[in-house]
């Protein structure tokens, strides 16, 4: 394999970033084809790996690209032609992306230095509990089939990006909160099945409740007049 262990091991903690990494590494490396005029086994194979690691990557993180795997062809220069042209696109597609991640982290960090005398700090366990209900709820609301493909990505992106924010450290949980709103309309759309996601998003909601009354010095015990009772996932409830 062309990529190491450490390499595959960084994936899971920044896949959008790999995605370019490997990008930007393999183009860098078959792009000067034209000093020896034309395609080679080893570019191929390498333009192969590269393309098989980043849709594996998408799709493990259930990623949306406007770019797709190529088909194979009988013609040599065709199909490296074609990978060279996907890796590439893929790259710079998830560049943008990356780009917006970092300038939202970067100004969330600085808003937070600037107003230092006041920013809400989750403790380590509590940062990495969220972490794992919001890579449970990309499982869930991925592999729901009741969901339109657009509400779908639409929530994906949502998640990808408050966890690409996600700090010790914030100055406002605006983007916490408004999962709560997509939890109700999970639960408008999809009823009882909704229950997985719901649970999930109400869990981070404690969290973050928690979070919120101990930085504004409210009681220990006080409780998030919204949240309610646990519901069973029945939107005629008056739970």
């Amino acid at each position: 394999m062309i990529f190491d262990q450490e390499f595959l091991d960084s994936v899971d903690s920044d896949p959008v970033g790999s995605i370019v990494s490997a990008s930007n590494r393999t183009i860098s490396s078959v792009e000067l084809m034209d000093a020896h005029g034309g395609w080679t086994d080893s570019e191929l194979n390498e333009l192969q790996e590269t393309a098989a690691l980043i849709a594996n990557i998408i799709e493990a993180h259930n990623l949306y690209s406007e770019n797709y795997l190529p088909e194979s062809s009988r013609n040599f220069d065709e199909t490296c032609q074609q990978l060279f042209h996907y890796v590439k696109n893929v790259g710079e597609e998830f560049q943008a992306m990356a780009f917006d991640q970092k300038m939202s982290s970067l100004k969330d960090k600085y808003k937070t230095a600037i107003n230092s005398t006041f920013a809400y700090e989750f403790s380590q366990g509590d940062l990495d509990r969220i972490q794992i209900l919001v890579n449970e709820l990309r499982e869930q609301i991925s592999s729901t089939d009741k969901l339109d493909e657009k509400h779908r990505q639409r929530l994906l992106a949502r998640l990808e990006k408050l966890q690409s924010e996600l700090h010790k450290r914030v100055s406002d949980l605006d983007r916490f909160w408004g999962l709560v709103g997509d939890a109700g309309v999970a639960l408008g759309k999809l009823g009882a099945d909704a229950k997985p996601i719901v649970d999930r998003i109400r869990e981070i909601s404690e969290i973050v409740w928690r979070t919120q009354a101990r930085t504004e010095e409210l009681p220990s015990n006080t409780s998030h007049p919204l949240l309610g009772e646990e519901s069973d996932g029945n939107p005629n409830d008056d739970a």
